[in-house]
């Protein structure tokens, strides 16, 4: 009777401290994108809808800032992931900022200059005498015109850049602007489908370079290792999910995409060509990899265009090892 007394006693105390013990807290990401709520951000938000982050134990917030600021939050601890292009990371540590790129996101790199075909614009040549609407002087888009105009043999006073924010297609289509700097798998969808004829120079069919992906800082790597492999582990998870049912990632960036939900059919159809597009710069091999080659390239460029004063140790820039075991 005791024995059989002290067995209840063990199994209730067990179950008493079962449900009074807290739950872990995730941790909470704000993850900063550079870019508007958009289509082309459904890996992260299929990520979320499904669970991959919670499983993963993190909660996380999008946070559409630009990717100069998302940089520094980052190389200061502020903030410990962001989804920034590859050149960021390398003039971010030419300053001293202890940024690490651990997760490739897209394999090209994304950028492009579209014009209207009567324009002419067939290569980065072309451009000579041109004004170019852009962004802004920042950021992918930037240095993605910048390659461009390196590979053509033009300097950045051979042309005449127009900062727009984000309506390169209303500046292009109003004739504002000879050329626009874009996202390929953005820009020149919407423009076709409103019966433009267009031309489109993609920096990645003249020089490959890092792309976008995932960054945090040294000190995440150093104190927590497991997060930053649990965070790209929810995310490459994402981005599978995304690729293998486009459409089933379409009706989650509903929810976070305002205007999709309203959508016409028509509209509803470029959006959904802006996600296939998209998808053909996320295929790759292995998942998540980042390439030594690339990462020289973009150090090239950016020392022969003078935004970068001497060659940094690229080891240290990048790392695979945070990627899921195969």
């Amino acid at each position: 009777m005791k024995r059989f007394f002290a067995v209840c006693l063990l199994f209730g105390t067990i179950l008493l401290s079962s449900c009074t013990a807290k739950p872990t807290e995730a941790v909470h990401i704000r993850l900063p994108l550079g870019y508007i709520p958009n289509v082309q951000f459904a890996p992260l938000y299929v990520a979320v809808e499904k669970g991959y982050y919670r499983e993963a134990g993190i909660e996380v917030e999008f946070d559409y800032k630009y990717e100069t600021d998302s940089v520094s939050l980052v190389g200061a601890d502020a903030l410990q992931f962001a989804a920034v292009s590859g050149e960021q990371v390398l003039l971010a540590r030419a300053q001293g900022l202890p940024i690490v790129y651990i997760m490739a996101w897209y394999q090209d790199y994304p950028v492009a200059v579209v014009s209207l075909a009567e324009k002419g614009i067939r290569t980065p040549q072309d451009l000579a005498g041109k004004k170019i609407a852009l962004p802004g002087l920042f950021g992918a888009n930037y240095i993605g015109l910048r390659a461009l105009l390196n590979a053509g043999g033009l300097k950045e006073s051979d042309v005449t850049l127009d900062s727009v924010g984000f309506t390169q297609v209303e500046a292009l289509a109003s004739g504002r602007d000879d050329a626009a700097v874009v996202y390929a798998a953005n820009e020149p969808v919407q423009l076709r489908a409103q019966g433009y004829a267009i031309n489109v120079l993609r920096v990645a069919d003249y020089t490959p370079l890092a792309s976008n992906g995932l960054i945090t800082n040294e000190t995440t790597l150093a104190n927590k290792p497991d997060l930053a492999r649990r965070m790209v582990k929810a995310t490459l998870h994402g981005i599978a999910d995304t690729i293998a049912d486009p459409d089933a990632a379409y009706e989650i960036c509903k929810k976070y995409v305002d205007t999709l939900a309203q959508a016409d059919p028509a509209q509803t159809k470029v959006q959904k060509e802006i996600l296939a597009t998209s998808i053909e710069f996320w295929q790759a091999a292995t998942p998540g990899a980042s390439d030594l080659a690339a990462w020289e390239n973009m150090q090239t460029v950016l020392l022969d265009m003078g935004m970068l004063k001497e060659p940094l140790d690229l080891q240290k820039a990048f790392r695979n090892d945070y990627l899921p075991a195969k």
